[in-house]
């Protein structure tokens, strides 16, 4: 059996081997299969170059695979993880200025504000606030308080 691997497995073997398991990782999402993806094409680079035993090759294979895999969950992925605002509404929200819009002389504290740019997805916003306050005047998000903002009024510069 070793025997005729040795003599039927090509190096581009490898690299089909290689480019399936890297295309199937779009599939599986989880940064493997692409480790061992590329360690088939270099084992399939290699062998192009250089004969030799399929018993080396898959050590070769298996031992850059291992690395790759270490490598990516040991170094790299920290590193990189998401650097979004999502989970991170109320740093994102808290110091943020905007205009009073409306104001609600029925039920007074309330009303609705704008922000010169959408923030988490939007530019217009309920609030609530215990200072009186007119349309057009400024204020600063203070707290939030279910999908309201708690708001007071902005020193004016």
């Amino acid at each position: 059996m070793i025997e005729w691997l040795n003599t039927n497995i090509a190096y581009w073997h490898w690299i089909v081997l290689g480019l399936l398991l890297s295309l199937s990782e779009i599939l599986a999402m989880s940064f493997v299969l692409l480790w061992f993806g590329l360690s088939a094409i270099v084992v399939g680079i290699l062998l192009s170059i250089f004969p030799f035993s399929f018993t080396l090759q898959l050590f070769i294979w298996v031992a850059l695979s291992l690395f790759n895999v270490f490598g990516w969950f040991k170094w790299i992925a920290p590193r990189i993880k998401n650097k979004s605002l999502s989970g991170m509404a109320r740093e994102k929200m808290i110091g943020q200025k905007g205009t009073v819009i409306e104001y609600n002389t029925v039920q007074p504290g309330r009303g609705k504000l704008r922000f010169p740019a959408p923030i988490l997805g939007s530019d217009e916003w309920q609030f609530i606030c215990t200072e009186d306050l007119e349309v057009g005047s400024r204020v600063i998000v203070r707290e939030f308080s279910g999908n309201s903002l708690i708001v007071s009024k902005a020193k004016s510069n």
